[in-house]
């Protein structure tokens, strides 16, 4: 299809204005850039629109290839460089019928040279073209990966038996650093942490087992699949990552903990890295810790304006304790940190107890907790009532001893912020008396109780209404005069946010105050049970009502609020 029969067409349908086309013909002129892409640019007509425009047109079914696993090798039966030239992807292949993803349907003469190139029959699907350069762009990268990766497995077979080595309990060290520097190696790994810093992941997964080997990376708290690179080069790529984090590669039975500093677009970026010994060998797993992307600004954490008030009251006590609760990586630490981030002021003494210290916030005496010499919260927390602080943040009560001096710390004066794993904010106070804690310190010394989760964002790019039943939206937990008033939403898919519907985490908050009333059941043994009824009828808010809210406001959908909290 020409440019101007596009546009003609567009006309035709009163979905572009002449005065806009007019414009992008004369912005295409310039730029050689189809005419579709560029009425996209322009603002003019949007992706989706045009996909679905084109599919009605020439009567062809329309697909995201985004959002479908293809093949590497089906992907390589169109030459990279043709593929581009043609905005086309394979994406299937049934028989001797090839699926194709194009972004001009209609253009004959191109479907005819893929159908003379690949020697199969060709099924044509349209698709937006910005997704198809995306994906195009993201094979290339993948591809150049794997020739890098097979030029050193051609230096590894000319010189070594390396399954002979690797079925071996002793390595040649020299080896092992020798692979470690080699430049495909190095590439790898390069490319795999760039990519994970482009996808926003927040960490990184290699995992060998028997026969394979795999990277996944932890995008908006959801796993995915990234790559296999050759099993092979396990040994060399732990190896690689061993030597950035200054670990010693030698010790392969023992578990490691390492950090790696690098810049990457211009910012300096930071991973801490774990090694630990399984059945197959060493899996690693790094840590994104990207200051720049810390979010201190507790306005936006995602609460609720009475629980906002409610928290920073709290925070702005002189003395007591503030809890935060809630599974690993539901966000706590950063709740915490804004918490510091508010306080941290010259006329303040702040010190921290972390295992290990995510960042290093200025203004603020940071320790790393070592329990192989005896540096545990505890004994932390006790050198800390030395060195005169006005705040203290415990990074985690694990045991009785931690929560007894925590407390007691409390209750002499000093503000105390922490962390427990529990699963709602009444079942917090519940597990301070089961390690221990007499319940008459708990209720002096607990100011407020916040539980947490985080759920994902829907992508603001690619929303779409979802149609919900009304019944379902009710036994979710919604109120029924409320159902009718709002929509839901979800995500399509689209290479903003890599094909996944999200983008982006809030989080959800259950804040309870200790109030006179609460403080008294705490001292009577109440359940955590009768405790979070009494909380929610002075009006907290659950974890699962959190979500509805969100939901209402066309944050997140109705499946993540299922996921990430409980019916009340």
């Amino acid at each position: 299809m020409g440019a101007k029969k596009l546009g003609e067409l567009l006309l035709q349908e009163g979905l572009v204005q002449p005065d806009q086309l007019n414009r992008a013909l004369e912005e295409q002129r310039h730029s050689g850039e189809r005419v579709g892409a560029v009425l996209i640019k322009l603002g003019y007509i949007s992706d989706d629109l045009l996909v679905e425009f084109l599919s009605k047109q020439f009567r062809v079914p329309a697909v995201n290839p985004a959002q479908l696993t293809i093949h590497k090798d089906i992907v390589a039966l169109i030459p990279p460089e043709i593929a581009l030239k043609y905005q086309a992807v394979p994406f299937g292949l049934i028989g001797h019928t090839l699926n194709v993803a194009m972004a001009d349907p209609g253009n004959l003469f191109v479907i005819d040279d893929i159908r003379f190139l690949t020697r199969k029959n060709i099924q044509v699907h349209v698709a937006s073209e910005i997704v198809i350069k995306k994906l195009l762009s993201h094979h290339q990268d993948q591809q150049a990966a794997t020739e890098n990766v097979d030029d050193m497995l051609g230096l590894l077979k000319e010189d070594l038996d390396v399954d002979l080595i690797e079925s071996t309990q002793e390595m040649d060290m020299s080896f092992l650093e020798d692979a470690a520097d080699q430049a495909p190696v190095v590439k790898l790994v390069n490319h795999i942490l760039m990519d994970a810093i482009r996808k926003q992941a927040s960490d990184i997964h290699l995992e060998p087992y028997e026969k394979s080997m795999r990277v996944r990376f932890r995008i908006d708290g959801v796993l995915y699949e990234m790559m296999r690179p050759p099993l092979q080069l396990r040994n060399a790529l732990v190896s690689r990552l061993k030597i950035m984090s200054r670990l010693d590669i030698a010790e392969r039975r023992l578990p490691q903990d390492g950090r790696i500093k690098l810049k990457a677009r211009g910012r300096e970026m930071e991973f801490r890295v774990s090694v630990l010994p399984t059945l197959f060998g060493e899996k690693v797993v790094l840590r994104l810790l990207d200051k720049s992307g810390l979010q201190l600004d507790m306005t936006k954490l995602g609460f609720e304006e009475s629980q906002f008030q409610a928290f920073r009251e709290a925070i702005n006590l002189p003395y007591g304790m503030v809890l935060v609760t809630g599974p690993t990586g539901s966000g706590k630490t950063t709740s915490l940190y804004s918490a510091l981030s508010e306080l941290n002021k010259i006329s303040h003494n702040i010190i921290t107890a972390e295992d290990p210290i995510e960042y290093s916030l200025a203004g603020i005496n940071q320790v790393h907790i070592h329990d192989a010499i005896g540096l545990n919260f505890a004994a932390a927390l006790r050198s800390f009532l030395r060195q005169d602080p006005d705040i203290i943040m415990v990074g985690e009560i694990r045991d009785f001893e931690t929560a007894e001096v925590a407390i007691k710390a409390a209750l002499t004066g000093h503000l105390v912020l922490s962390t427990l794993h529990t699963n709602d904010a009444p079942s917090t106070i519940v597990r301070l008396l089961n390690m221990g804690v007499e319940s008459f310190l708990v209720s002096s010394a607990v100011n407020l109780v916040v539980a947490q989760r985080l759920v994902r964002r829907v992508c603001a790019e690619c929303r779409v209404v979802e149609d919900v039943p009304k019944e379902a939206l009710i036994a979710l937990g919604a109120r029924e005069d409320d159902v009718g008033s709002f929509a839901c939403y979800r995500g399509k898919g689209c290479p903003v946010c890599n094909g996944t519907g999200y983008r982006g985490r809030v989080a959800l908050y259950e804040v309870m105050t200790m109030d006179d009333k609460i403080r008294e059941m705490v001292l009577i043994g109440s359940s955590a049970a009768e405790i979070k009824r009494e909380a929610m009828r002075q009006g907290m808010l659950s974890l699962r009502q959190s979500g509805i809210n969100k939901l209402m406001l066309g944050i997140t959908s109705i499946s993540e609020v299922l996921r990430c909290s409980a019916k009340d």
